[in-house]
C-alpha cells in the first residue's frame, strides 16, 4: 500500500518538529511518497488536476501540519477547497477518495493539559480538527486517527526521535 504525506508547513526551514519528521520520511521512499505543498506552491497557485492525480495514486495519505491557529495552516485549506472539487471527491460522480485511508500528523505547541475541557484551550484535538475528519468522511474515506507531538517549542531531541520512530509505526499500521 502506497502512502503519500501532504506537509503544509508554511516555514518548515525553521521548523524543529515537521521538519525532523519530513526528513525522516524522506530516507524511507519504499514507504512514502513526501510532498510538500508550500515550496511547490509558493505563490498559492495550485496545480489541482497535478494533485489530483497524486492522490489518486496513492491508498493511504497523511497531512502533516502544525496546528496553526487552532486549524491548519492556510494553504492546506486552499489545498482542500480547490483540489477536493465537486464531481472528483464528492458528488454523484465523485469518489477519487472513496476508501481511502486518512490520516494526521500534528505538531502541537504547548502541553498537553491544555488541550483538555479544562485546560486553557478547553477543546481536545480531536474537537479542534474535527472539520479535517468530516471531510475525510464527507469524501467516503475512512479517518484513521492522528499522530501528535505536544510542546513542540519545548521538545527535546530525545523526545522528538522517540515521536518520530512512533509516527513511522502510524503510518506502517494504516
Amino acid at each position: 500500500m502506497s502512502t503519500l504525506v501532504i506537509v503544509a508547513h508554511p516555514d518548515i526551514n525553521n521548523s524543529t518538529v515537521n521538519k525532523a519528521w519530513r526528513d525522516e520520511l524522506s530516507q524511507h521512499e519504499e514507504l512514502v511518497t513526501v510532498h510538500e505543498i508550500y515550496p511547490e506552491y509558493p505563490h498559492g497557485q495550485i496545480d489541482i488536476e497535478k494533485e489530483q492525480k497524486l492522490l489518486e495514486a496513492h491508498d493511504h495519505i497523511i497531512f502533516q501540519y502544525p496546528l496553526y491557529w487552532y486549524s491548519c495552516p492556510p494553504l492546506l485549506k486552499q489545498y482542500l477547497d480547490e483540489v477536493f472539487t465537486h464531481g472528483w471527491a464528492y458528488g454523484s460522480q465523485g469518489n477519487a477518495l472513496k476508501g481511502k485511508q486518512i490520516g494526521l500528523a500534528i505538531s502541537i505547541g504547548s502541553v498537553p493539559e491544555a488541550y483538555t475541557s479544562e485546560g486553557n484551550v478547553q477543546f481536545t484535538i480531536d474537537e479542534l480538527v474535527s472539520p479535517m475528519i468530516a471531510t475525510t468522511r464527507f469524501v467516503k474515506a475512512n479517518y484513521v486517527g492522528a499522530h501528535k507531538l505536544y510542546s513542540a517549542f519545548t521538545v527535546t531531541p530525545s523526545q522528538l526521535a522517540e515521536n518520530t520512530q512512533t509516527y513511522l509505526e502510524f503510518i506502517k499500521q494504516i
